[in-house]
């Protein structure tokens, strides 16, 4: 332990052994998979009847708005052609399913079964059929751990949908809850609101439903209101997830000025933040 908290080295003989205990945690999976299964081959003829009609109403539901996400896509990329901007491209992704979960009631960690050897890396964004649900922390050959968006540790940078607000969220150790930092007391935000991923971090795409605001607490004389959400992932039911693979940063340009000398705000973002990197560089001891 202590050889663990003073040397980065030991990351690597912890991934090792990650990879050596990998056979026994999907053994460990495997009762609860017969039950699902046994589950499945014993159902009512009754209930899978609902259950498929369930999913065709679904299926038509979904249909339905598919056509009109294509309409609206073509619209969305007509309007980014008139203005110049850069159009915005899919997010790769792979699978991964459930292995097991932190028994530690002040931990939210998950293990999924998959490892350096499909490509998940450290950082990684971690979602499910709802939303965000954490970001890979540590990665053996064959699963990966996911720290939580509800754990106590874990923050990152968010905007409200509905005004583009841009708040930090971090997790207050419960499953259902997480916290708004530093809404100040007029800040136009409201219970059910939907917050979802800025993108500033540069590690989270944007576009990601994180939580729905819950409540909105104001304080007489306190400069800032008490918000808390609800994350939209189904952190204590999901089992199946998506490990994605957001584009790199783009490079910086020789220059922040186009041909047309309109200055290229990305660049000139992406300039600063490398300034005050370099800064801060050069300040540190």
């Amino acid at each position: 332990m202590f050889a663990d908290q003073r040397f980065t080295r030991m990351e690597d003989v912890r991934a090792q052994m990650t990879m050596i205990v990998a056979p026994i945690q999907w053994v460990v999976s495997v009762p609860s998979d017969l039950l699902n299964w046994g589950a499945l081959a014993l159902s009512d003829q009754q209930a899978l009847v609902d259950e498929n009609r369930r999913l065709r109403e679904q299926i038509l539901t979904l249909s339905h708005r598919g056509q009109r996400l294509a309409n609206l896509t073509a619209e969305n990329a007509e309007l980014r052609d008139l203005l110049k901007a850069a159009q915005r491209r899919d997010i790769p992704y792979i699978t991964a399913e459930l292995l097991s979960l932190d028994n530690d009631p002040f931990s939210h960690q998950m293990v999924v079964d998959r490892g350096h050897r499909n490509g998940a890396y450290v950082g990684q964004p971690v979602i499910d059929a709802f939303g965000l649900v954490g970001q890979v922390t540590a990665v053996s050959a064959y699963s990966s751990r996911v720290l939580l968006l509800a754990d106590a540790s874990h923050a990152l940078p968010v905007q409200v949908n509905r005004n583009g607000l841009r708040f930090i969220v971090q997790g207050a150790g419960r499953y259902g809850s997480v916290n708004v930092l530093h809404v100040p007391d007029t800040a136009d935000i409201r219970e059910g609101d939907l917050l979802t991923t800025s993108g500033l971090a540069g590690r989270f795409p944007p576009g990601h439903p994180v939580a729905r605001v819950t409540d909105v607490y104001h304080d007489p004389g306190q400069p800032f209101a008490q918000v808390t959400a609800e994350p939209s992932a189904q952190l204590q039911r999901s089992r199946h997830f998506l490990l994605l693979f957001p584009p790199p940063r783009e490079e910086i340009e020789d220059t922040i000025w186009g041909e047309d000398m309109d200055i290229s705000a990305a660049a000139l973002h992406a300039a600063q933040r490398i300034g005050l990197q370099q800064n801060a560089a050069q300040e540190a001891p």
